[in-house]
This record gives structure tokens, C-alpha cells and sequence, in this order.
């Protein structure tokens, strides 16, 4: 899915931005490699200028905090998005669980807050503690979610940056502080 997103964003003549990158739009083929589907909310941006859109669009979990706010969508906006489809698929969880328990409702701020304890890997699907899984990769996956959602669009990744990392192709990116950051910044879309 990933890959995709970098053609989407970086590799094409123009960035095509999908805005609602969910796991309900991604398919499987016969090999089990991801394929992204359902465009009818995408976007063609200029690589040199922002993007603005008239009303918000996507689903609830997986929209970029900003966007809600500005109506304007772009690269770090699907960013935003793939990673929570990452911490999603990581944790095992839907990005907004109703539960008794408020601190585990919305699964980002769930995440942050582990990692900010220091136990960044009990928020990996317990089903994969049971079988067993690689802690190095799964480490890769969570920080790299986090990095995404990072609320503060100009503290986060581009697409390429964040396959780099899960393709163990750099380092592990430094994520201060502890706790959550906030959003902050004027927000642009474009992040060739």
C-alpha cells in the first residue's frame, strides 16, 4: 500500500491525492500484495502548490486532524491516513473503539501514550504475541504509524521517508517528545 501511495504522491507527473486511505479501500490479490482502490475522493495537485478542497472528505479515524479544520487535503493528509492503516493493522484494533476505558478509545493517542511509557510493544495485536513475531519489525511498524499521525503535519514524514524506514533502508526516525504533540504550523500539501 505503501508503494502505491509513493507512485500516487511522488513518481507520477502530477501528485494524485487519494484522501481516504482505509482498510476497506485496500485490496488483495492472489499473492497477497496490496492494491489501493476506490478513487472517487482523489485529487490532482500540481507538485509545486497546495491543495485546497471545498469539504471534507474521508472516513472518521483515518482523517488528518488538520484537514477537519481547514477543509484542505493533501500528501501529509494520506500520510496522516497510511499511518493509521499501520497502527491498525499493528495493534489489531479499529482506530476509534468505544470502551470503558477512555484512555484506549481513540487508538492513536492509545499508541503515543505506550510509547511514552516506554512499552511500545504492548500495543501490538496479542494475537501476534501468542504466535510469536519479530520485535524488531514490529518496533519498525509502530514508530513509523506514530511518525505518520504526528497531529503536527510539518513533523511528519513523507510517503518516502516512511517506506524507507519500514523497508529497513534508514534508521529508526526519533520521535520527541514523550507525550503527543500538538498540531501547529500553517498547513501545505504538497511534500516533493
Amino acid at each position: 500500500m505503501g508503494s502505491a501511495i509513493l507512485y500516487l504522491h511522488q513518481e507520477w507527473e502530477q501528485c494524485v491525492v487519494h484522501r481516504d486511505i482505509k482498510p476497506s479501500n485496500v485490496m488483495l490479490d492472489s499473492s497477497f500484495n496490496a492494491k489501493l482502490g476506490d478513487f472517487g475522493l482523489a485529487r490532482l495537485i500540481d507538485h509545486t502548490r497546495a491543495a485546497h478542497t471545498t469539504m471534507l472528505a474521508g472516513t472518521k479515524g483515518y482523517i488528518d486532524p488538520e484537514c477537519v479544520v481547514t477543509s484542505r487535503a493533501g500528501a501529509h493528509s494520506d500520510v496522516y491516513s497510511f499511518g493509521v492503516v499501520v497502527l491498525e493493522t499493528a495493534c489489531g484494533r479499529k482506530p476509534v473503539v468505544p470502551q470503558e476505558d477512555e484512555s484506549k478509545v481513540l487508538l492513536v493517542h492509545w499508541v503515543w501514550d505506550l510509547y511514552g511509557r516506554g512499552q511500545l510493544l504492548d500495543a501490538a495485536d496479542a494475537r501476534l504475541h501468542d504466535s510469536g513475531f519479530n520485535a524488531l519489525e514490529m518496533e519498525r511498524a509502530l514508530v513509523v504509524g506514530l511518525w505518520c499521525v504526528n497531529p503536527d503535519h510539518a513533523s511528519r514524514p513523507t510517503i518516502r521517508q516512511a517506506m524507507n524506514v519500514l523497508q529497513f533502508e534508514a534508521p529508526l526516525p526519533e520521535l520527541p517528545p514523550l507525550e503527543m504533540p500538538l498540531a501547529t504550523g500553517v498547513y501545505r500539501c504538497t511534500d516533493k
